[in-house]
């Protein structure tokens, strides 16, 4: 009883809701010139690399490297200390890529971008980082070859 009752009702308001908005129209515009429409525009839709620099400056986490800024990137730590890559390239390029967030978010506390580079970067001959010079050095490298624009 209780759902007939809320069927009804339903199709009673739904027949109310319709009789006010026929009631609303009027015929005087099938007697009135059409009126012209503005065209619509197109959406612009921005390029991959407007995209990319967009959340890179907003996040701080720049997109991934092309193989150019990679290899560049991968042999500049391996100049620092080879160990600091140890055989993972990705997992080099992934924290690269946290540490600019670090960069662009300390933009003018270089101790403290060195000091999270140090936590960042371990291997397994160095859990413990790889000092404070070479820290610096993989700040330096990281700003350098993966995001120059912070």
């Amino acid at each position: 009883m209780k759902r007939t009752a809320t069927t009804a009702t339903t199709v009673l308001t739904a027949l109310v809701l319709a009789a006010a908005l026929t009631a609303c129209s009027s015929d005087e515009s099938t007697h009135a010139a059409p009126k012209k429409k503005k065209p619509l525009a197109a959406p612009s839709t921005p390029s991959p690399t407007a995209v990319a620099d967009t959340e890179a400056t907003t996040s701080g986490i720049p997109p991934e490297p092309d193989a150019a800024a990679k290899l560049g990137y991968l042999r500049a730590l391996t100049g620092i200390d080879p160990d600091i890559v140890h055989g993972k390239e990705d997992k080099a390029v992934d924290r690269g890529r946290n540490q600019c967030q670090t960069i662009h978010n300390f933009p003018k506390d270089k101790p403290k971008q060195a000091e999270m580079a140090e936590m960042r970067f371990t291997s397994p001959s160095h859990p413990e980082g790889f000092g404070k010079v070479k820290a610096a050095q993989i700040v330096e490298a990281v700003h350098t070859n993966l995001c120059p624009k912070f």
